[in-house]
């Protein structure tokens, strides 16, 4: 069967806060030159905000930029940040950071705690009032390109295709979306943005991009524990002092509390299971106290862009762009990209415009908006805190006070005391040592109460995908897990994993071998990067399935 084909003058992957507020800004500027412009969002999740999880504490400049009526038009950004407060833990005990010690750029003050899901829902509406086609439930599967070798846009996964690559009675083709640009915004790890990095060079003379983990929680507290507008962070315990990350706890509307959890995916110790470090956080007294009599409501993991400046890869190719944290402008110290995300798509669109404007033939590279990325607040922004993450390769708590003493340089105007960019050195699945030289580590069993396991916890997330389709979860090469990954490192996709996906089984006198239980993915992508070979390949499911965050 032939695939149907549809033409708009832009095509967007993604939408999460870079893809939205790119075809609002790209609207925008249509409606105020009154011309005629076609735009299309495509998304993979069930529905708008299906599959976005973040903290979120974020920071409203551009969404003052975008909408500075916002607040008329009925955001659901309603809880600013009123108590700001950082912790040292160690097992038993808290210390708070005075909030004068704290570099001024990581303050909260004036920034909001949001569910970045709500708001991507609100700012689809807003698009598709300005006449965006937003389709959700559909994957983009494959990268078109144009006989000339530039990018003609995306096609959709088919539909109704078997485990065994047969097709069922339900079977339909994809479609075909050209744009004369396409932007993607994939997020963190995209599977399509990956595959353009490689076949034009985008990152030819910049840093491997660094990862972490983050998990999360929405809990639904007692009244006399909830403290709107608190925003509470942590470093330290249940973490050694050579493994990085650190806790979050913000307290929204409605008596409700996320909380969650982030390990660098740079760690070592092939044992470690961020899942269960974010479940023994939850024990410590700083923390525990606060889900007395609560009832948790939802569950959630995703791997965030941690590389920063040095990081960041060519953005643009013929006949299109990277945005948001599909290019990674995660501001790691202030653990805040959205902001970053939302200006990038703004001045993608911006440059499209513009190109449209000029005349300029289809497939032309948008030179513009990297120019125009370099010189606003975005790359000011990373610039400030380029060296903080990797500086945490001298250990946490050294690599932090140099953290903060760029931090502090920086806001003090003496930047220029600190004009070096330290690099990352190796990517993240090559930090593993071997399991036979690293201690293990044993995790307190679940309660069910305040800590859980990890299949109730994908229960949860709402986790559903056909069955009858082709694993997702593809190894390059099947003999690697048993061969390699099981006798060297203990089989680390079993811990790594925050969704049970990866599970070595053990039948009778029959040799080990690697389940892979694709139906529990959360699309988080940590298996894409933390693999030791890169042997697992990520790529979409069937359109539609996945996670199902609410309010998350």
């Amino acid at each position: 069967m032939s695939r149907e084909a549809m033409e708009f003058d832009l095509v967007i992957v993604g939408a999460g806060p870079a893809g939205l507020a790119a075809a609002i800004r790209f609207k925008q500027l249509c409606q105020a030159q009154n011309v005629e412009r076609s735009v299309c969002v495509i998304e993979k999740g069930s529905e708008v905000g299906a599959h976005i999880l973040s903290g979120a504490v974020i920071d409203p400049v551009a969404l003052n930029e975008l909408f500075p009526d916002w607040q008329d038009r009925g955001a659901p950004v309603k809880t600013p940040v009123t108590d700001d407060q950082f912790l040292i833990l160690s097992e038993n005990s808290a210390f708070r950071v005075p909030h004068a010690l704290l570099p001024p750029l990581m303050s909260n003050r004036g920034a909001y705690i949001v569910s970045l899901g709500n708001l991507c829902r609100w700012l689809a509406t807003q698009a598709e009032e300005l006449g965006v086609e937003i389709y959700p439930g559909f994957a983009a599967a494959e990268i078109l390109y144009r006989e000339d070798g530039g990018v003609k846009g995306i096609a959709t996964g088919d539909m109704g295709v078997g485990r065994d690559g047969s097709h069922k009675p339900s079977y339909t083709p994809g479609i075909e979306l050209h744009g004369t640009y396409t932007f993607f915004a994939e997020g963190a790890r995209g599977s399509l943005s990956q595959e353009l990095m490689a076949k034009f060079g985008l990152r030819d003379g910049v840093e491997p991009q660094k990862y972490g983990i983050g998990l999360k929680e929405l809990w639904q507290v007692d009244p006399a524990r909830h403290k709107p507008g608190l925003v509470m962070h942590s470093q330290g315990w249940p973490l050694d002092s050579a493994t990085g990350g650190g806790s979050f706890l913000y307290h929204l509307e409605d008596n409700q509390v996320a909380v969650g959890f982030v390990v660098h995916l740079n760690y070592k110790n092939p044992h470690l299971s961020p899942f269960d470090e974010f479940q023994r956080l939850k024990l410590h007294p700083a923390v525990k106290d606060t889900f007395a009599g609560g009832k948790r409501l939802a569950y959630g993991a995703r791997a965030i862009n941690e590389g920063g400046l040095q990081s960041v890869p060519k953005l643009t190719f013929p006949g299109g762009a990277l945005i948001g944290c599909a290019a990674g402008f995660v501001n790691l110290p202030r653990i805040k990209g959205s902001h970053n995300a939302m200006k990038t798509g703004m001045l993608a669109a911006e440059a499209a415009f513009d190109a449209f404007k000029a005349g300029a033939e289809p497939g032309a590279e948008l030179a513009a908006y990297p120019a125009s990325v370099k010189s606003s607040w975005v790359w000011r922004d990373l610039h400030k805190v380029r060296n903080v993450k990797p500086g945490l390769k001298w250990g946490l708590w050294l690599g932090t006070l140099h953290g903060g003493l760029n931090m502090w340089l920086n806001d003090l105007g003496l930047g220029f005391l600190v004009p070096w960019t330290l690099r990352h050195g190796k990517p993240d699945n090559e930090s593993l040592i071997r399991a036979d030289q690293a201690p293990k580590i044993a995790y307190p069993k679940p309660d069910g109460i305040v800590t859980f396991d990890k299949l109730s916890s994908v229960f949860i997330a709402n986790t559903n995908h056909e069955e009858d389709q082709p694993v997702h979860l593809q190894l390059r090469d099947p003999a690697v897990p048993i061969e390699i990954n099981l006798p060297l490192y203990d089989a680390p996709e079993q811990r790594y994993c925050p969704a049970g996906v990866y599970e070595i089984v053990r039948e009778g006198n029959n040799p080990p071998r690697l389940q892979i239980n694709a139906p529990n993915c959360v699309h988080c992508k940590t298996c894409d990067i933390k693999d030791p070979t890169q042997n697992i390949h990520w790529v979409v499911p069937e359109g539609g399935g996945g996670p199902n965050y609410p309010n998350m």
